[in-house]
This record gives C-alpha cells, structure tokens and sequence, in this order.
C-alpha cells in the first residue's frame, strides 16, 4: 500500500514548466530514486513531495491526506527531508543542529528533553560524526555537514524519508555507510524512501524503482536493469557509457571521447 502518492504533478517555476504530469507512488519499506540530466526536475519534484511547493496542477497524499493541508508540525512528523542546501543558524552547533529534528515531537513552548538529547546523541554516534557534537556546523567539512544533515532528519523519526542528492561531498567510504544506514532503517522500521542521485550505479544498488526524469516527464521506470541500459543513458543524458552486469545490479562505466590520448 501507498504510504506516498503523487498523481498529475504539474509544477512552474520563473515561469517555466518544470514537471508535468508526473506520478509517483512509493509503499512504506519501499526506495524509490529519480535520477535523470541536470534541469530534469528533480529537485523540484522532491519540494512538492515534502510540501515545500504547491504543484500547479496535481496533488501529494500522505497516507490518503493531502500533504499540502498538514500543519507544519503534522507534516514534519511524516515526512523528514533532506535538502541539497540546507539552512544553518549561525554559529549552532551539531548537537542542537540534530536536536531540530526533535521538534515535531516536543510540546509547544516546550525544550528538548534527555530522550531527545539521547536520540539526537545515538543518530550522530551511528553516522560517525558523535566526536563533532560540540563544534558548530559551519567548522564541519562538507563530508561531515552531510552526515550532520542526515542525522537531523533520521532524528524526526517520520515514516516517509526524502533525499536529495544525499552523497554529495561524500567519499566513497562514507556514500556506503550513509546508504547503508538508510537502507537498514528501511528494512527495519518500513521507512519509505524517495532519494534523487548523480551516481546511477549507487542509485541502481540501492533502490527498488528508478523514476528517470526527461523534461520534466517520467521518459522510463521500473527496477536498474530494465532503466540503466546504454541507449537509455545515450538518448536522455547524452552519455557514452558501457553498462555491465554486476553482482548486485548495473554497473554505470563512462567512456572517453574518442581519439583521446590515455
């Protein structure tokens, strides 16, 4: 069962049309990544799921309620999302960062208590970044901010998980254990996933469905092997690629221009 739908997402920006007619669902437990060029709608698409954005056309139900009717705090409490640029108080440190995440659960007027200092303490200590609660978030690297990010909105506790481009500025080393993190919170709590990604090979790894955005348009969907083939990639990304079987799903290789020393 649908946990998330969206259905005739029509969505305009500056004027222009960036989605149109786009539908998605995703079920509780499930991992959906949309991937797709640059200008694809991506990100766009993302903001109307969180309720960020107001769609021109088309609505987003949570749980078979319309996201854009929730109060601010209902909403947080169901949907966490992390941003591509999120915003920094000034000079917060990573502790207190995390602790907004706890907000949705605290009574009005009310401050963190030593369960949500406890939880907020336990989601950096799992994202290798427990050494850095005291140290603001400005004096973090762009590795560690990201992990800062995540941890923040896994401290929400909500059911419906959005990433945009959650690897950013991270090493290969810590893109696995980031992944790793969410796909295990998946499989153990049911947390339905919808992440945007550059790396298709990661996307393809850990995903169920891939959504490939073309003009603002669904252009394919369904699991890795069937949307990362070569002429795919050739005719929606303009890419020379070489896909190859791997031992847990395609393997996105690049290729040099032809006629290129090396």
């Amino acid at each position: 069962m649908a946990v998330l739908a969206a259905a005739g997402i029509v969505a305009d920006l500056g004027g222009a049309r960036i989605l149109d007619g786009v539908d998605l669902t995703v079920a509780s437990g499930g991992w959906v990544s949309i991937v797709g060029p640059n200008g694809a709608g991506k990100t766009t698409l993302v903001r109307v799921l969180a309720g960020a954005l107001a769609p021109r056309e088309g609505r987003v139900l949570v749980d078979g309620d319309d996201v854009r009717g929730l109060r601010t705090r209902e909403r947080a409490r169901r949907i966490a999302l992390v941003p591509q640029t999120p915003v920094i108080p000034v000079g917060v440190s990573t502790l207190d960062y995390v602790l907004l995440g706890r907000t949705p659960h605290m009574p009005f007027f009310g401050s963190e208590s030593s369960d949500d200092v406890g939880r907020a303490h336990g989601m950096l200590e799992r994202l290798g970044v427990g050494a850095l609660a005291g140290r603001s978030v400005e004096s973090c690297s762009g590795g560690e901010r990201q992990r800062v990010f995540l941890a923040r909105a896994l401290a929400q506790e909500a059911p419906i998980l959005l990433l945009d481009e959650p690897t950013t500025a991270l090493d290969i080393g810590h893109q696995q254990e980031v992944l790793d993190l969410v796909d295990g919170l998946r499989a153990e709590q049911g947390i339905a996933v919808v992440s945007t990604m550059h790396d298709l090979t990661l996307a393809g790894l850990y995903a169920d469905e891939l959504v490939l955005l073309g003009g603002g348009r669904i252009v394919e969907r369904g699991p890795a092997e069937e949307v990362l083939t070569e002429e795919t990639l050739r005719r929606h990304f303009g890419a020379r690629v070489s896909v190859l079987p791997g031992a847990h799903g395609p393997v996105v290789v690049p290729h040099r221009a032809p006629g290129k020393a090396g």
